[in-house]
């Protein structure tokens, strides 16, 4: 038998290893970029000093307070408040004027991360002045990671690159309105708050749970390969009010997903999308 290459043996544990979290937590890895996740993978092995993938697999198998850890790294937290200036501006300028005349909102931020974009989005609704009759649902399927959303504290240093991304995207206040600086933090206002629901969901694996008026998921399908690409636009199409609006990330592209047909360009350089008509 010819041996086999350290790569392979990798390739295998990392197999193992999401088949197992899949089974034992229900949390389903498998079938996101293998580049990414491998890459990912030896962080978490280099962090927890373990010599292979195979000791992470045991010890978060027979260790849950190691999950959450663990999903540190699998899932991405890195992000700002208004990154990408010119995606919100487009929000302002072209696709609020739309939402304006409906009632009542519903508005999907898939994939919160540590509520960066929740922020920036009920402030921009807020100036906007559409952020009273708007339910924000703010999803992500690292429990911490919603629990740094909810709580609304970033560290000062980071304001003011926020400050420049909300100039920059048509601020028509200043940012300092909503926070207060305290111990080196900038903790949000909980006013905020007050009308988005925190929950875990799931693009690998959970439905659709409501019609939106406006789906943000950006930097988020990155991270899939092209099968859950598809899934999660599917889900976004089937999530969408008739007319409804999405925005995805500059990197990403609905050009290969077959649900791509359901969807006409709107801000097409911002990678804004509107639903067809059914």
């Amino acid at each position: 038998m010819s041996p086999v290459a350290p790569h392979e043996v990798e390739d295998i544990e990392i197999q193992l290893l999401l088949e197992a979290l899949f089974q034992r937590y229900h949390y389903d890895f498998r079938h996101y970029a293998r580049a990414s996740i491998k890459r990912r993978l030896l962080q978490a092995r280099t962090h927890f000093g373990l010599p292979s993938l195979t000791a992470l697999q045991e010890r978060v198998l027979h260790d849950p307070e190691m999950l959450p850890q663990l999903l540190g790294f699998l899932t991405v937290q890195v992000s700002e408040m208004f990154r990408d200036p010119a995606y919100f501006r487009a929000l302002r300028e072209q696709v609020l004027p739309h939402l304006r005349t409906y009632p009542s909102l519903k508005v999907w931020i898939a994939g919160c991360s540590a509520g960066e974009e929740v922020y920036s989005l009920a402030i921009l609704f807020r100036e906007e002045g559409l952020f009273d009759r708007t339910m924000f649902y703010a999803t992500d399927i690292n429990p911490d990671a919603l629990r740094a959303a909810e709580a609304g504290v970033y560290s000062l240093d980071r304001i003011r690159k926020f400050t420049e991304n909300h100039q920059k995207s048509g601020g028509r206040t200043s940012l300092s309105d909503y926070y207060t600086a305290d111990y080196g933090r900038a903790v949000f206002d909980k006013s905020l708050r007050t009308n988005v629901v925190f929950s875990d969901h799931s693009l690998v694996s959970d439905a659709v749970f409501g019609e939106m008026q406006l789906i943000s998921c950006r930097n988020v399908m990155i991270y899939f390969d092209r099968p859950l690409q598809d899934r999660a636009v599917g889900l976004f199409k089937d999530s969408l009010a008739r007319n409804g609006f999405l925005g995805i990330g500059s990197k990403e592209s609905l050009r290969f997903s077959r649900h791509a047909g359901a969807f006409a360009d709107f801000v097409p350089e911002e990678k804004i999308y509107r639903r067809r008509e059914p």
